[in-house]
């Protein structure tokens, strides 16, 4: 996945759950300009701040190592 991909998967849970940018800000922990620049896709976002908007939309990150495609 691209940062613009993660973005835009953010952005359509997020309307989805019918919630504002600054509504998941607050319930994330994150400043409302950092979810504003997740959603285009920032590419230097912080990891950890990342984790804590998928926790807050009820998602999770998945990473398949090498090994695990065979």
């Amino acid at each position: 996945m691209t940062p613009e991909e993660i973005g835009r998967l953010i952005r359509k849970t997020r309307k989805a759950q019918g919630l504002r940018q600054p509504e998941l800000a607050a319930a994330s922990g994150v400043g409302l300009r950092f979810l504003v620049e997740l959603e285009r896709g920032k590419p230097t976002a912080q990891i950890g701040k990342v984790l804590d908007v998928l926790s807050a939309l009820g998602c999770s990150l998945t990473i398949t190592t090498p090994e695990d495609r065979q």
